[in-house]
This record gives structure tokens, C-alpha cells and sequence, in this order.
């Protein structure tokens, strides 16, 4: 991984140096299907299986920095796919952070499960993995310091801002733009927009 970590320090895009850590010690090649193990350092995104990709890392880099994510940070993250953000965080959080995952293809959940337990996050009980609509968050772990979002929605679910803690972030694709959210109180949030993004939709299901 050092030569697109490498890239994407110097493209300004990877600026802290604890998600620089984590993208150093957290290999892409551990979250791609076989077939496309060769192209896991390139800078693009890559099929997973069931219409879904495991997103470009210049764009994950974009969004972990907006994030913030901390030491001992109860991250939620959305659309969690073959497990690779959510070991990246799990990484940033520490043993004494947390991180619920949220996927709403049982077989997605159960790979990315696998994934994170390459690196003992799941048996340390840092990372946890649920399969779930990620449009009604995952109340049971709120509030969240962070969350983050990996498929496009056309507005912002209300359960993601009710779940997120009051000075807390979220980074969430909306459209085709990465939209950033700092919530100043129940009611009002501090919004930034960053155009020219392309997400796989946010699937949204029926509550039963």
C-alpha cells in the first residue's frame, strides 16, 4: 500500500497521521475479490459482488479527513461493504473505540465480518457488524461521535442526525456530493458541500 499512500499524501489528500497510519497498515488487497487482488493499490474503485464496490481510496481519504475519526471515537458506518472502511476506523478508534458496521446484504455483512477478524477487531470487540438498513442508523449504539456513509441518498435519513452526538460528525454522500454535518445542537447543523463524487445508491427498505 505505501505507493498509493505515498500518491495520495502527496496529492493532498491524506493529511493526519493517524489515518495515514491506518491506510499503511490496513492493506486494500485483504477487502477485494480475488480477480481483482492486482488492481487492489490502484487509485479506482472495485466490484464487490451484488451491484455494490469497495469505493476508490482517494475518495475514502477525502471523507476520513472531513471525519476527524479519534482514539476511543463510537463510530457508525453505513454501508460497510467488504469491511475495508470499517477496519480503517476500527484501526483510528483503538481498544478503546467502536465501531458498528452496517450492511444491508447478508452476504456483504458476513465477508466484511471476516474481513476485520484478519486484524482481531471483531473478537476484541472494537468492530461490530450488523446487517440493517442503514437509512434507520443503528439506535441501540447511539449516540455516535462520527458517521459515515458510503451510498448516495437523495436527503439525509432523520435517524442518522437524531443518532449523532451533539458537536459530533457526519460525512454522507447526498447525490453525487459529499456533504459534511457538524451538529450544533438537536435541531441545527453546520453544512459544507464538495461536488464531482459517484456513489452506489443508499437502498432504502421498509421498516417492519
Amino acid at each position: 500500500m505505501r505507493l498509493l499512500v505515498n500518491k495520495l499524501i502527496n496529492k493532498g489528500y491524506l493529511k493526519t497521521d493517524l489515518i495515514i497510519d491506518a491506510f499503511s497498515e490496513i492493506s486494500r488487497i485483504e477487502f477485494v475479490r480475488p480477480e481483482f487482488e492486482k488492481e487492489a493499490e490502484a487509485d479506482i474503485p472495485l466490484p464487490i459482488g451484488f451491484g455494490q464496490t469497495i469505493s476508490q481510496p482517494l475518495t475514502v481519504a477525502f471523507m476520513f479527513e472531513l471525519l476527524d475519526p479519534q482514539r476511543g471515537h463510537n463510530v457508525l458506518d453505513v454501508g460497510s461493504g467488504s469491511g475495508w472502511t470499517t477496519t480503517l476506523l476500527s484501526y483510528i478508534v483503538g481498544k478503546n473505540g467502536k465501531v458498528t458496521a452496517l450492511e444491508r446484504i447478508p452476504e456483504l455483512s458476513k465477508w466484511g465480518k471476516e474481513n476485520a477478524e484478519k486484524y482481531k477487531l471483531v473478537s476484541e470487540k472494537i468492530a461490530e457488524f450488523h446487517i440493517a438498513d442503514g437509512n434507520f442508523g443503528f439506535p441501540e449504539g447511539s449516540p455516535y461521535d462520527r458517521i459515515i456513509v458510503s451510498a448516495a441518498t437523495e436527503e439525509i435519513p432523520q435517524a442518522l442526525k437524531d443518532q449523532l452526538k451533539i458537536g459530533g460528525k457526519m460525512v454522507i454522500p447526498v447525490n453525487n456530493d459529499i456533504w459534511y454535518l457538524e451538529k450544533k445542537s438537536e435541531d441545527e447543523f453546520y453544512k459544507e458541500e464538495y461536488p464531482g463524487f459517484s456513489f452506489v445508491p443508499l437502498v432504502h427498505e421498509s421498516k417492519k
